[in-house]
């Protein structure tokens, strides 16, 4: 695995962008100058993290999500191990 987080991350393991070696690893997320925990989903290329919208559900039960377009910056927040 490289230093770099990937360029797009979800935390739901039925995405297609969902990477369990990364989320294990820890990944930060720096939304608009500040540290955001409760990202479910992010982009660094197209600028936008998804984040729950308060406490309601869809009807499968997921959360329901909002998408925030701003400046994203990932990073991990362990060192990779050797």
């Amino acid at each position: 695995m490289s230093d770099t987080p990937p360029d797009r991350l979800a935390i739901n393991p039925q995405s297609p962008f969902h990477d369990a070696a990364a989320l294990e690893r820890g990944v930060g997320v720096r939304f608009n100058g500040i540290e955001r925990d409760d990202v479910e989903e992010y982009s660094v290329s197209e600028g936008w993290i998804r984040v729950q919208a308060g406490r309601s559900r869809d009807r499968r039960g997921n959360p329901m999500t909002i998408k925030v377009k701003g400046q994203v910056e990932a990073y991990f927040l362990q060192a990779q191990e050797q």
